[in-house]
């Protein structure tokens, strides 16, 4: 194996640790001694060990003289657990490869340099842009306090996300939906609007059997509609659930507390959506999957609050030009004023079509 194999094998390790770590990131590790994989990790569960740490315990020879691949510098602080520079040193390893720099300014570059100052060689950037899509999320909280957010919808070929009647089941096919579950399982919140509540009373919850991990499932409620009886809030007390709203309604309020609901109160008609975005990243929600309809899309998009777009296209044509597209709102004027996105990801499913676009770095309001 060559050295890229071994980093890509580390990047492979470090996804099994979707839908567990957040807030933290994933990390993978391989130790490597005389051309063979010696051992290997990665970070599984938050709390839990990180990679290198399970890397070095599941060594099935001495790691003295190896070296590791990760995909994310080395921590050098005390958290959930002891620093993973520490373990490295004690191990005896050689040589540290490391993928993506670390943001967190508990680390930033500290992890390298305590490396380098006892002797062991350090080689940084190695395949960084493959591990550096791996933590998106992660690198985008770490740094601004507030999640990553990740717009998803469905449209047919004509770019219309219902007909003119308003029906909408099913844009796309069986397998592209399976994939939409994957995503809540990714993502540690899913975001939707009222409208969507109170049109398909929906569970917003991940379908992927037993050990699925749900979202946690967020709504904004400007006035407070959210029935009792629905879906998410008979649900409330076994999958978390936070109603963002204006109303002071204390009553509706209690009720929804008494159910089991988080009730998050802002100042103003709207919910502010940078405001809730600052106070979701306080409870440590690193990343939110958006799948609100087109008015909540688009004002997500007018307050740059978006990272990430995932697009199904679906194989029909609706037609019609009362038909709703994804995003609603005043629009541009000219194409020029569209931010440029970039293609990060296709993949089909059937005769559907998944574009993955990431958004260029703007400053949200």
């Amino acid at each position: 194996m060559e050295k890229q194999d071994f980093m890509r094998h580390a990047i492979a390790l470090a996804k099994n640790g979707i839908g567990a770590v957040d807030p933290n990131p994933l990390v993978g590790a391989v130790i490597v001694k005389d051309g063979e994989i010696i051992g290997e990790g990665w970070h599984a569960r938050f709390g839990g060990l990180h990679a290198e740490r399970n890397a070095l315990a599941n060594c099935r020879t001495s790691p003295k003289g190896a070296t590791i691949y990760v995909t994310l510098e080395p921590c050098c602080h005390y958290g959930k657990t002891p620093p993973c520079t520490e373990a490295l040193l004690e191990a005896g390893i050689a040589k540290v490869v490391i993928g993506s720099r670390d943001p967190n300014p508990k680390v930033a570059g500290k992890g390298a340099a305590i490396l380098r100052e006892a002797g062991v060689e350090v080689e940084e950037d190695f395949l960084r842009e493959e591990c550096d899509a791996l933590n998106g999320p992660f690198f985008h909280y770490i740094t601004t306090k507030r999640p990553y957010v990740a717009m998803k919808y469905a449209m047919t070929a004509d770019g219309k996300i219902a007909t003119v009647t308003g029906a909408s089941q099913w844009i796309t096919n069986e397998e592209s939906r399976y994939h939409v579950h994957a995503l809540r399982r990714r993502y540690p919140a899913i975001l939707a609007g009222i409208g969507t509540v109170l049109a398909d009373d929906p569970m917003l919850n991940c379908r992927l059997g037993d050990e699925a991990r749900n979202p946690i499932r967020i709504i904004c409620d400007s006035k407070l509609q959210i029935p009792l009886e629905s879906k998410l809030v008979q649900t409330a007390k076994d999958i978390p659930l936070i109603v963002a709203t204006c109303s002071k309604d204390e009553e509706k309020q209690a009720a929804l507390t008494a159910k089991g609901a988080e009730v998050l109160v802002f100042d103003g008609e709207k919910v502010p959506l940078p405001a809730l975005m600052d106070r979701l990243g306080e409870k440590q929600i690193s990343g939110i999957l958006l799948e609100g309809g087109a008015t909540l899309n688009a004002a997500f998009l007018a307050e740059n609050l978006i990272q990430r777009a995932y697009v199904y296209i679906g194989a029909k044509v609706f037609g019609g030009a009362a038909a709703k597209s994804p995003i609603a709102g005043g629009g541009i004027s000219l194409p020029s004023e569209a931010a440029d996105l970039h293609l990060a990801e296709v993949q089909t499913f059937g005769n559907d079509v998944l574009c993955v676009y990431d958004f260029p770095k703007q400053e949200a309001k």
